[in-house]
């Protein structure tokens, strides 16, 4: 791309000219440019908040998914914090484990959600606000104006902060959803931001750092290189980057294909680099990242602030529940064939439904996936619907999905509703098993 056209590029990015992509309504969705100094603003209310919830509460409990939940994971991962635990899965074995080690007494719970309806976010809620006996004091809620879980909270005399409306979920890390949580830790909101808000304003240039990560990604992808080898950091940027790209890209039969950790080398792979000096580089990459999908999605020509495809999952999921059924999740397919027919531009994604505490178990289906010479992602259901769900469906159809479950042992039952943790698990695996066969992709399942 020449200067003149970069920087034109750039200009109306800037000047939100929705016709930089399709033209349906992408103006809507940039709040997040401003985003870093509007936060610079609040970051003193917030600080006090946590402050003040430091003295009270010794632990800290997100529950969120996806958008609400990536970048307080990458944030606690980078900067080593004990203090904060996010809940993002419906296995009862979570909840379990959360059982044994969480002193309630002692416990903050941060409910999060953007739309203030997700299904598995008001059943953690649901959850524990029944078994920490209801005492709003205890719970904090981030969602945007005029939410249904704005409404719940204002009734149980909850704390509320709100989010931007004009901030899509996976845009959401530089907003009180990942700042909040960021200050619960103890990180330097100031400190964080000053990085961000530089950074925005070297993106206003025509050579800005976002702009030539984006140019990069979408030329190789023109190039037939779509598959984007993230390195991997030790805070796992992958994790809130695979969001990112996939939500935004994947759509209209075309995509990038996040591939956190995989080798650059191969004909339909490109490298990224996560340039991180110390932990406080992150507000800056977080946005570095952001503008860098913006720019993607131009040369793509799709709308990176949509999500076409992620309610199929969940519409299949409402009809198993409805039906009554408790699905079993029996072995499906051939595991032998699938990777057998596997080459480039193929790509291979592992998606368990299981605990998260058995994720190390899957290595060994990994590697045997990696044989195949295809690039392979991996991860933990329900969490990739809210993340990278929306490129297995809308995306390129090279996926081939093995699905694996295991046993969610006995059954936990959620407030209010007539199916527990364990069939909501069991129903969300089924529907999107579903709704990618239905889709005509390549689907087994196989049990841990």
């Amino acid at each position: 791309m020449s200067v003149a056209a970069a920087q034109d590029l750039v200009e109306r990015i800037w000047a939100r000219d929705p016709t930089v992509w399709t033209d349906a309504g992408e103006e809507k969705w940039l709040g997040w440019l401003d985003e870093p100094k509007r936060m610079q603003e609040r970051a003193a209310e917030l600080r006090a908040f946590a402050d003040d919830a430091r003295t009270r509460f010794d632990t800290f409990v997100l529950l969120g998914m996806g958008g609400s939940s990536l970048a307080p994971e990458v944030l606690k991962r980078t900067f080593g914090a004990k203090n904060l635990h996010v809940v993002d899965t419906t296995h009862p074995a979570l909840l379990r484990h959360a059982a044994e080690s969480l002193d309630l007494a002692t416990t903050m719970f941060v409910v999060s959600s953007k739309s203030g309806s997700t299904l598995e976010t008001r059943s953690h809620f649901d959850y524990y606000w029944e078994q920490a006996g209801g005492n709003g004091h205890q719970f904090v809620a981030v969602t945007d104006p005029g939410s249904e879980l704005e409404d719940v909270a204002h009734e149980r005399g909850m704390r509320t902060f709100a989010g931007e409306p004009t901030i899509g979920g996976r845009y959401s890390a530089l907003s009180p959803f990942g700042l909040v949580p960021a200050a619960l830790m103890g990180i330097d909101l100031e400190r964080l931001l000053e990085g961000a808000v530089q950074m925005a304003d070297a993106c206003r240039g025509d050579n800005g750092p976002g702009l030539q990560l984006g140019l990069r990604m979408g030329e190789a992808w023109r190039a037939g290189r779509d598959k984007v080898c993230i390195a991997e950091t030790e805070g796992r940027f992958g994790l809130w980057a695979e969001q990112l790209i996939a939500e935004s890209t994947g759509k209209q039969g075309k995509g990038l294909v996040p591939a956190p950790g995989e080798s650059a080398d191969g004909p339909d792979r490109q490298s990224a680099e996560v340039e991180l000096a110390d932990p406080y580089g992150i507000g800056a990459e977080f946005f570095r990242w952001e503008f860098a999908v913006a720019v993607a999605g131009s040369i793509l020509e799709i709308n990176p602030f949509d999500q076409p495809n992620v309610q199929a999952a969940k519409d299949k999921t409402k009809e198993v529940l409805a039906s009554g059924d408790d699905p079993q999740l029996d072995a499906e397919g051939s595991l032998d064939e699938l990777l057998a027919s596997a080459e480039p531009p193929n790509y291979v994604a592992i998606q368990a439904f299981i605990d998260p505490m058995r994720e190390p178990e899957l290595e060994p289906l990994i590697s045997r996936a990696r044989e195949t010479g295809c690039v392979v992602t991996h991860g933990l259901g329900p969490r990739y619907l809210h993340s990278t769900g929306q490129l297995h469906k809308g995306g390129p159809p090279t996926g081939l999905f093995v699905q694996v479950v295991d046993d969610t042992g006995d059954e936990i039952p959620i407030p209010g509703q007539d199916f527990g943790f364990g069939r909501l698990i069991r129903a969300q695996a089924e529907g999107d098993f579903r709704s990618l066969r239905e889709l005509g992709r390549k689907i087994v399942r196989v049990r841990l």
